[in-house]
């Protein structure tokens, strides 16, 4: 069988964001940017949950009905691992070095500085972990080993966001 051109496989990575993207709006979080780049790096996702006071934890808010105000919202951003079986990487957790959390922590103040009417935001740093399976035309059925947060297929392809972990390493961005 003949090596087909890379332009006939799916970028998996970018479909593994797709995934991990739909799945936070469905949790109520709006994605204010995908990809986004500085010279510093590239983060995957970054998404924005407005909390009302209730789930603040507060008793009462002082805004008019509908209005929130910045303390309420937080900023997420994502790295998305996409991995397929038998990586070689722990499923993409170790590739979450040190010195890949720098880079995606100069980048978000980056994008911060950049949008200062969120730089009062509350952040964290949080890691997808997407699982890539390729399914075989005589694959009858597919049995999971463990239930996923959310999937989505393509062609050829099964897609599963496996976990998703918060707050995956400490923020050093002062807001303050």
């Amino acid at each position: 069988m003949a090596n087909l051109p890379p332009s006939h496989y799916p970028d998996i990575g970018s479909l593994g964001e797709d995934l991990v993207a739909q799945w936070l709006q469905s949790t109520g979080w709006l994605i204010l940017h995908r990809r986004f780049s500085s010279r510093w790096g590239e983060i995957d996702i970054i998404a924005e949950y407005a909390r009302n006071a209730e789930e603040a934890g507060e008793q009462g808010s002082k805004g008019t009905v509908g209005q929130l105000s910045t303390q309420h919202s937080l900023l997420a951003f994502v790295e998305v691992k996409t991995r397929s079986s038998g990586s070689w990487d722990t499923g993409g957790r170790s590739a979450i070095t040190p010195q890949k959390q720098a880079k995606i922590w100069r980048t978000a103040e980056i994008f911060l500085a950049q949008y200062p009417e969120k730089a009062d935001y509350s952040c964290r740093f949080d890691v997808a972990i997407v699982y890539c399976q390729r399914i075989s035309k005589n694959l009858t059925g597919i049995t999971a080993n463990q239930e996923a947060l959310a999937t989505l297929s393509v062609p050829g392809y099964k897609f599963k966001l496996q976990e998703y972990i918060l707050a995956a390493f400490d923020s050093s961005i002062d807001n303050g």
